[in-house]
């Protein structure tokens, strides 16, 4: 199955805000968003003068904004929402409420890695562990009270040890405990929609596969 391996900046410049797909330097004055402020490609700067959009036109942005901010394929993301789909509820929340339980993302959100990406990384390179077992792969869901820790051999990686000192400073949803002394964190109960601050409109990727 293939992943997109560009430059990730253009998924930025394409949505036309930080998706925070690089780490640190979305934070700096290197940003491509804050640099070039229009599409990527030839025709890019025509791209923002253009004045009407259809309706499914959004609906799509609004779903690719999705699968690039949590990295996740369109077959996987499809199935995501065909399970929230299945859930009691507001479907749209559901969907959310699966992308935020993925092991990456809390890697992430915890702040024992820069960004997803490196997160994916650091969980298919075995390490990180779920409730003392290794886990290396990136989709696992977690459950309230669960205990994602970076394995001991793994305490002093340099990604990681960087990534947490830059945590400190960030601020961690509260769904989520991080002990950064033990570099260990817990799952405290399932986000709700108030509590995921993602800037998604899940409405629309609900209309877009209602169709």
């Amino acid at each position: 199955m293939s992943r997109y391996v560009g430059p990730v900046c253009r998924q930025c410049r394409r949505e036309g805000e930080k998706l925070y797909l690089k780490g640190a330097r979305c934070y700096s004055p290197k940003c491509a968003v804050d640099k070039k402020t229009y599409p990527p490609g030839q025709h890019g700067q025509a791209q923002t003068r253009r004045s009407k959009v259809q309706a499914y036109g959004i609906q799509l942005r609004a779903k690719q904004k999705a699968r690039r901010i949590y990295g996740v394929l369109e077959r996987q993301f499809r199935g995501y929402f065909d399970e929230a789909a299945r859930q009691k509820g507001v479907t749209g929340e559901a969907l959310l409420q699966l992308l935020e339980r993925r092991l990456d993302n809390v890697v992430y959100r915890m702040g024992m890695a820069a960004s997803r990406k490196e997160a994916r990384q650091l969980v298919g390179h075995r390490h990180l562990a779920v409730n003392g077992r290794t886990v290396n792969i990136p989709s696992f869901l977690v459950r309230p009270g669960d205990v994602v820790a970076v394995r001991e051999a793994s305490k002093e990686e340099p990604p990681i040890v960087e990534a947490l000192q830059q945590a400190r400073g960030r601020r961690i949803p509260p769904w989520l405990e991080v002990d950064f002394e033990e570099k260990r964190g817990r799952v405290q109960w399932l986000p709700s929609r108030e509590e995921i601050d993602t800037n998604v409109q899940e409405q629309l990727i609900v209309g877009f596969y209602s169709r």
